[in-house]
This record gives structure tokens, sequence and C-alpha cells, in this order.
């Protein structure tokens, strides 16, 4: 829901405020450092990791699903890592790279829980479109 809410308003407010050249009537919407949709961007994402953590039982611990759950697990590892990087008092590009292992982390569990889906639709033959 936060980020969904941040996009939105990013995406159908602040840029095309920003290219009508009308930013400054909606400066309190941008997305910069410690803004408040910088702290949207930052609750959906340590809520996606704590989902992540929540969801470990789920899974199975053999086949497919240990990997998915491996997975939800390493994301769940590095949120801390993003929570320092989003809530740090004084922001710093180099501070950044602290995130980096969770621009892998999460989409790989996506990916792993998509997969998951698919074998289990094709497993029941379930067709999916």
């Amino acid at each position: 829901m936060f980020v969904t809410a941040n996009y939105a308003v990013q995406l159908a407010t602040v840029i095309p405020a920003k290219l009508n050249g009308t930013a400054n009537e909606i400066h309190i919407l941008e997305q910069t450092p410690h803004s408040l949709f910088w702290d949207f961007d930052a609750l959906g994402y340590l809520f996606m990791g704590l989902a992540m953590l929540m969801a470990l039982p789920v899974f199975e611990k053999r086949g497919f699903q240990k990997w998915v759950r491996i997975s939800f697990l390493a994301n769940a590892v590095v949120t801390p890592f993003i929570a320092l990087v989003y809530f740090y008092p004084v922001y710093s590009e180099s501070l950044l790279f602290l995130g980096f292992p969770w621009g892998i982390t999460a989409p790989l569990a996506m990916l792993m829980l998509a997969i998951s889906f698919k074998k289990k639709a094709f497993s029941r033959n379930i067709s999916i479109s």
C-alpha cells in the first residue's frame, strides 16, 4: 500500500508537474531523502521484508520450495540494511551500496515465488494465461 501510494503520486502528479514546469506547486509531494514519500517507500519495502520472513513456514524445506524459502530468508536478512539506508540521519550515495544486496534478493524472491506458482499450476494442469 505504501509503495503503491508513493508510485502513484510520483508518476501521476510529480513527474507531470516537473514536465510542465509547475513542480514548485507540488514540491511537498516529491520523493527526496527523508521526505514523507521517502518514508512511504521505506515502509513499503521494510514491510515486504517482514512479510517474507513471516511467510517462511509456508514453504517446505525440500524441493523447489526450499529455494523459494531460501530466497525469502535472504531478502529478510538484508532488509535491515535497507532500513539503515532509508533512515540513517544523513543521506549519502555511498550508503546506498549497503542496500545493493537487497536489489538482488527482492527481485529474486519474487521471481522464485512466481516460478513456484507456475510449477504448482502445471502440476495441477491449470491453465495460466
